[in-house]
């Protein structure tokens, strides 16, 4: 099945716009990759056919291993969790975001701008990697993610600087 992958980055902080506040939503680390972020995650992704909804442990344990600085960061709604950031420092001063998203049942409750805004407030706020600061937030989606996580991307700043169908 064919789909297309877009690639969007946001290159100064300044950029960002912010999405509508949601006062209860918030981001907590996780430290490392624990069996509750790889879960929601997994349900997270379910919905889209990604990879990490059908990993074995095995599997997450090497991802774990071949992505050390890797940061899982919980979306909580009310003390609830609703979904999952992963956040990824790169040689330069890139940070990527590795996995966003909302659990289904979060979805459609207008929670998506304010996750996203407190997303990238977070990669800009993370340890650059061999740079004196953090000069680009990058990622990626495909045709296959939510409908409006491109829309949402885009109205928060991000633009898009690559496209590619894959079959």
């Amino acid at each position: 099945m064919e789909k297309t992958v877009t690639y969007l980055e946001m290159t100064a902080r300044e950029e960002l716009k912010p999405g509508r506040v949601v006062p209860a939503l918030e981001v907590r680390r996780e430290e490392g990759l624990t069996a509750l972020a790889r879960s929601v995650q997994a349900r997270v992704g379910a919905a889209h056919g990604w990879r990490s909804s059908t990993r074995s442990d095995q599997e997450w344990q090497d991802l774990a291993m071949a992505h050390p600085r890797r940061q899982y960061w919980l979306i909580r709604l009310a003390g609830e969790t609703a979904g999952i950031v992963a956040l990824e420092p790169q040689p330069g001063g890139d940070v990527e975001i590795r996995t966003f998203g909302l659990l289904p049942q979060y979805v459609g409750q207008g929670l998506g701008g304010h996750a996203l805004t407190l997303a990238l407030r977070q990669a800009w706020a993370t340890e650059p990697l061999e740079a004196a600061a953090v000069r680009r937030v990058w990622l990626h989606t495909s045709s296959n993610d939510h409908p409006g996580a491109l829309l949402n991307y885009q109205r928060r700043g991000l633009r898009v600087y690559r496209t590619e169908v894959e079959e």
